[in-house]
């Protein structure tokens, strides 16, 4: 199963990844880490990738997307695999049809776990921090026995800056703006399938088990 994974931040994206990889045995593909394997390799278009982020500017799609070709074509993806944080623009997705037609394979799922954004923004500024021992809670699903107190280690809790609600605000607007071009080309195409992330976990993931059953 060919699978690309998208969701807005505090969806739930990366527990469900997990779930799938560990349940369907795909290698689970992050933009971060084929760079950082091919990097550690010094494969050549790992090396161009490392001079530009040592330089602290975007990857070039042309770098990104060989990349992608190279991590593709491995021996361990031949039963699939789970594509997360790749493709993020209509222009990416197009190339990934393009390598998945060399390699004669095509996206069998394009799963987008949909939340509402006034959830993900309880979600992602409800986050605290122990300042001491860095446990994470939240104030909504996880929240400490005493406010502002780290039941581990009795540490002053933190809202992270990135945590706060004009900041997860602004992340949020960015990120639907980038990924609804991204959202309306696989709708297009037909490989789109929205999974309610509002539910609980083990529901979202009985949901796309059901999904990924009429691959089976």
């Amino acid at each position: 199963m060919n699978l690309v994974l998208m969701g807005l931040p505090g969806a739930g994206k990366g527990t469900q990844a997990e779930r799938i990889v560990e349940q369907y045995d795909i290698p689970h593909i992050s933009t971060g880490d084929m760079f950082r394997a091919a990097i550690k390799s010094q494969t050549e278009l790992g090396l161009q990738a490392k001079s530009y982020m040592d330089k602290g500017e975007l990857v070039p799609d042309e770098v990104t997307i060989g990349i992608v070709r190279e991590r593709l074509s491995k021996d361990d993806c031949t039963k699939g695999f789970l594509l997360d944080g790749f493709p993020r623009t209509v222009a990416q997705a197009s190339a990934l049809e393009a390598i998945l037609a060399e390699l004669e394979r095509q996206i069998d799922f394009v799963i987008n776990i949909d939340v509402d954004k006034n959830i993900l923004m309880e979600r992602l500024t409800g986050r605290r921090i122990c300042k001491d021992c860095g446990a994470t809670y939240h104030l909504v699903f996880n929240p400490p026995a005493k406010e502002g107190v780290c039941d581990r280690c009795g540490g002053e809790l933190y809202q992270r800056a990135d945590d706060n609600q004009e900041t997860v605000q602004t992340r949020l607007e960015v990120n639907v703006k980038q990924t609804q071009p991204l959202l309306d080309f696989y709708e297009d195409k037909g490989y789109l399938r929205n999974i309610n992330g509002q539910q609980d976990i083990d529901k979202v993931f009985a949901n796309i088990q059901e999904l990924l059953g009429s691959l089976q």
